[in-house]
């Protein structure tokens, strides 16, 4: 009997002691302690290209003349906030954790050849390389992977967001831009039918407060919301194929010489043109009803 105890303890002993060595084998480690360190070290503001490789698409961005240019798969000017999120997300990645050597795993952290590849140059030089793989379970953690190494990490903040994106979500999506105090009168035009003053009439700034239509003063508070949104007017969509059923042009919005022109489609958005863009685009009917306003939305009702 006592023979028999013994020999289980033995076996158990040794089974301990080769789970211990299973799991402590090259290649497979627990999530270290959080060390702080930054992945990567580059200048930012060296950074004159980069390449990501997404399942979304691959993209490929420059700076040329001081902006940020989509160059593939389209030419188009960049989002110059979203480039410059990128380039400064992947210098801050800051390591929490290694959670495994072992290149076997890589697939479980989305950080092999299906992952994020970005890539990151100054100056003609390759300065940076890793793959931006898949959130934690928590979703303040993401995982990532220097291109050529091992070891997979752990690092703060979600990354899909900043860098797992198509080439439209790279685009600059800016109809038209200005400083809300520079503009001083607004034109609009709407297509004649029966409308009267209605149908063209001018909102021109009367001195630092006031706004005026002819001689019919306007509600600050409706003229202010109006100017917020024409100021940094956004697309939703780009339009890069041909219309072949052009719709009904609903209004003209004129200022600062440029001209934007409004086209109710039958699903509900609008297609909008600026006269200083071959590019079409396309908004929300909500979006479009934040400019495309009508004189008695300015002019108080007579009492």
């Amino acid at each position: 009997m006592k023979r028999s105890s013994t020999t289980l303890l033995a076996i158990l002993a040794a089974l301990a002691i080769a789970a211990f060595f299973v799991l402590r084998q090259p290649g497979e480690r627990s999530v270290s302690e959080s060390s702080g360190g930054q992945l990567l070290t580059y200048d930012s503001a060296a950074v004159d290209k980069m390449e990501i490789r997404a399942n979304t698409g691959n993209v490929t961005l420059e700076r040329q003349g001081g902006k940020w240019m989509i160059t593939s798969p389209v030419r188009y000017a960049a989002d110059e906030s979203a480039v410059t999120a990128a380039v400064g997300k992947g210098k801050d990645l800051k390591i929490t954790g290694t959670v495994s050597t072992n290149p076997a795993k890589q697939s479980l952290y989305s950080v092999d050849s299906t992952g994020t590849l970005v890539q990151v140059f100054a100056n003609n030089n390759r300065v940076a390389s890793f793959r931006a793989g898949k959130p934690s379970s928590s979703w303040t953690e993401s995982y990532v992977r220097k291109e050529g190494a091992n070891e997979v990490y752990s690092v703060e903040g979600a990354l899909s967001t900043t860098f797992v994106k198509g080439a439209n979500d790279w685009r600059d999506k800016t109809i038209f831009k200005s400083d809300q105090n520079q503009i001083k009168a607004i034109k609009f035009q709407f297509p004649a039918a029966g409308r009267g003053s209605d149908t063209t009439f001018v909102l021109s700034k009367k001195d630092s407060v006031n706004w005026v239509i002819g001689s019919d003063s306007t509600i600050n508070s409706n003229v202010t919301s109006f100017l917020s949104s024409l100021a940094n007017y956004q697309a939703d969509e780009f339009v890069d194929s041909t219309i072949t059923a052009m719709p009904k042009l609903i209004a003209a919005i004129e200022t600062q010489g440029t001209q934007l022109r409004f086209y109710k489609r039958t699903d509900g958005k609008y297609y909008v043109q600026s006269s200083a863009s071959p590019q079409w685009f396309a908004v929300q009917e909500w979006k479009a009803g934040q400019v495309v306003k009508r004189k008695k939305d300015f002019v108080a009702a007579a009492k």
